[in-house]
């Protein structure tokens, strides 16, 4: 159904919003099929339908700056997607942090949500020779700890990533395509917990992401708030995201 919502953003920024998506999602060098086939659907419906996933690439942080324009309001709501983007496997790494504080200082952007972001950065440990640039599900479930070590729930310690979900709960919704994008990226349910076996033994528990990303009730309302507004004010059919 075509949505009765004028867009409030053009092409170019719808554009190079996603270029700037891709940006945070190649931060780590290690961009896999499942994430090339996430970006591929994004272009088509929504956000930039007449987009070629095969030549677009990642924005540096002065272009991205100048095609989303000087208004702040823009260029936070953008800020908060990258974000989402990078926290969504509840693994925040040093390289997205960096590219995260690039894209900000072009933004002329200093959310405090970025400073208390990196309480949860995950920096591998180059005492340990073991550990030091590993790459498997074990060391990921390790990194995603350090994340998860900011409880929201435990009464002995403080919120300190209160300021981030205040920061994400301020995101404005007024494109249908940046809704749509929230409907897609936010899974519907928590993803189910699994085991990594490896010759028919257990090496690895992964718990469900809804207690490894403690932003994961934050993500949730804003996938709410996306369906609400594509339902009630661009009155689309919804159930696609459902």
């Amino acid at each position: 159904m075509t949505s009765v919502v004028k867009p409030s953003y053009s092409d170019e920024q719808i554009v190079a919003w996603l270029r700037g998506l891709l940006a945070i999602a190649w931060a780590d060098g290690n961009f896999n099929p499942e994430e090339q086939q996430f970006i591929a659907s994004l272009t088509h419906g929504e956000l930039a339908a007449r987009t070629d996933l095969e030549r677009l690439q990642p924005i540096t942080a002065t272009e991205l700056a100048t095609a989303l324009g000087p208004e702040s309001n823009i260029r936070e709501n953008f800020l908060r997607t990258a974000v989402m983007v990078a926290v969504a496997d509840g693994l925040y790494s040093s390289r997205e942090d960096q590219v995260l504080h690039q894209l900000a200082t072009a933004l002329e952007q200093k959310p405090e949500a970025l400073e208390a972001l990196r309480l949860t950065l995950c920096v591998p440990d180059e005492a340990d020779p073991v550990n030091a640039g590993e790459d498997s599900e074990s060391a990921n479930l390790l990194a995603r700890q350090r994340l998860v070590a900011v409880d929201p729930h435990a009464d002995t310690k403080p919120d300190l990533l209160h300021p981030v979900r205040d920061w994400l709960d301020q995101l404005e919704i007024q494109d249908p395509r940046v809704a749509r994008f929230l409907c897609k990226m936010i899974p519907s349910q928590c993803p189910f917990e699994r085991d990594i076996n490896l010759f028919g033994h257990k090496v690895v528990h992964i718990p469900p992401l809804c207690k490894l990303n403690p932003l994961y009730e934050q993500l949730v309302f804003l996938r709410f708030r996306a369906l609400s507004y594509l339902a009630d004010d661009c009155q689309e059919d919804v159930s696609t995201y459902c």
